[in-house]
Order: C-alpha cells, then structure tokens, then sequence
C-alpha cells in the first residue's frame, strides 16, 4: 500500500493506494514544516482514525507540500512520518514538485503554482530547478490565495470596498477591526487565516472589484514569475497547479494573452495526477 499527500497551508490532501485501488482519501490540516514542529505533525497523524487503521499496512509514502524545501525541513516531516509509519519508507519533497510531475509528467515545462501561495519553476523533466522565487506569504505570493486575502482585509479596513461588497463581506463574516489585526498580527499561522478569504472571491466573481483584484494579483505574477522564466526557457509549455489558478482560470488565461503567452495545462489538485504516477512505478 502507498500513501500520497499533498500539502498546502490551508489543508493537506491524502489518498491511499492498494494495488492501483484507492482504499481511502481525506484531507487533513495543512503540514507546513514553517508552522508545524514535529509533536505538532504527530498529533495530527495520531488523530486520524483511517491513518491509524492503515499505519502498519503503507510501505511507501510521497509527501510534498508547502516549506519542505530545505532538508533541515523535510527532517521535521521524515521524522514525525518514520516514527507513526513504522514499516513505510517516507519520501518528502516540495510542492513544486508534486505541481510538475502533475501537470508535466516526465517533460519538460515551466511550471507555476498558484494557491494558497505562489510559486513558479522549470522541471527539466526529472528535477525543479531551483531559482529564487517562493519568498513566502510576507515578501511575495502575488496572485496567490493569502494576497488575495491580504487585499481584501486591507480594502475593507481602508473603508474602500463597495457598500455592497463591503455588506457582502460583514454577511460572510461577521467580523471588525479589532479582530482581524488580532488574527493576522498576534495569532498563529497569519497565512492561513489571509488565504481564507479567497471563498470569498470564488462566491463574487461576477463583481468588478473580485476580477480587478485577481487580475492584478495574476498580472503581478507574470511579470515577476513566469516572464523570467520564459525568457530564459522560450520553448517550454507552461502549466499550472493549484485551487486559485483552477478557481479564476479564465482570468488566468485572459491574464496570459495579455503577455503573448499562452497556457497549456492547469491542474486544480494534483493529487490525483501524482498518485497516478508512482501507481505505475509501483
């Protein structure tokens, strides 16, 4: 049996394999090796009945998420995963990754995720070359779900949303002020609470100002993500991951014509498209 999880901030997907028959599929709180801590990683795995059921049965795990990007990181899932999975070999890598073996396979592409964060790479059809991209949730994730979150927040504490965007959202969520910055300042995990509000966007996207901001946020991302790399990479098909690029596609797409470009493949939850993969290694 294997086990694949794909992990964003917001919530981590998992499907079980036995076979090439998917024996259980979930979705758990986010694992963030940034946020989370080994005992934290563990009480999650402990919590989960299925997981407890099966632990002794997976002999392999494929974990990719948000943060495992240094081995230091990974360490921190490697060693919370070993110790409850005590008969699985446990493989853990970054989300990008998981994005381009999805939505690429084993050719070659520029690949950008775009969900809970953002992010954009070349796979070279085995590895992701690294760059200097993925700064976090402070320093950049333009057109992401937390910069969508983060223009909301500031829009509506501005007194700049629409009477009726502004009714719209105090409907939703019934919050003030004094709240949010107790959230996004003083609580943990600032990231998840922002990306939140992108349900928010997904509800209204008949709206001008939903459109103008996640286009914004899509043009931004171009401009500091993928056009570097299509310059250094001018042949490769770019394709993208993620619940905000599959969410807001056509926009995506609109926001990709406006730069000459053009997008191949978009994959909301490549999972599915990873599990498939080491299914047919195994």
């Amino acid at each position: 049996m294997i086990a694949v999880i794909y992990s964003g901030s917001r919530h981590a997907d998992w499907k079980l394999s036995d076979k090439g028959h998917i024996v259980a599929t979930f979705k758990t709180i986010g694992i963030n090796p940034f946020a989370s801590d080994e005992k934290i990683i563990s009480q999650l795995l402990h919590k989960n009945d299925q997981l407890i059921n099966y632990a002794e049965k997976i002999k392999r795990i494929y974990f990719f998420g948000m943060g495992a990007s240094s081995d230091e990181r990974k360490e921190i899932i490697l060693n919370a995963f070993s110790k409850f999975f005590r008969y699985a070999k446990v493989f853990v890598d970054h989300d990008m990754k998981a994005a381009a073996l999805a939505t690429c396979g084993d050719t070659p592409g520029i690949v950008g995720i775009l969900g809970s964060g953002s992010n954009a790479a070349y796979f070279d059809g085995k590895k992701v070359k690294t760059n200097n991209f993925g700064l976090g949730y402070i320093l950049a994730d333009e057109g992401s779900a937390n910069w969508i979150g983060r223009h909301l927040l500031k829009n509506y504490l501005n007194g700049t949303l629409s009477e009726d965007m502004e009714q719209q959202f105090l409907h939703r969520y019934n919050t003030d002020r004094k709240q949010i910055l107790d959230k996004v300042y003083r609580q943990p995990q600032p990231a998840l609470y922002l990306s939140s509000f992108v349900d928010f966007f997904l509800e209204n996207k008949n709206e001008t100002y939903v459109k103008n901001v996640v286009m914004e946020g899509f043009s931004l991302y171009f401009e500091k993500y993928v056009i570097p790399l299509t310059m250094q990479y001018p042949d490769a098909p770019i394709n993208f991951a993620g619940t905000v690029a599959a969410g807001f596609q056509d926009w995506l797409k609109e926001t990709a014509r406006n730069k000459n470009l053009s997008i191949s493949n978009i994959v909301k939850e490549p999972i599915y498209n990873i599990l498939n993969y080491y299914t047919n290694q195994n």
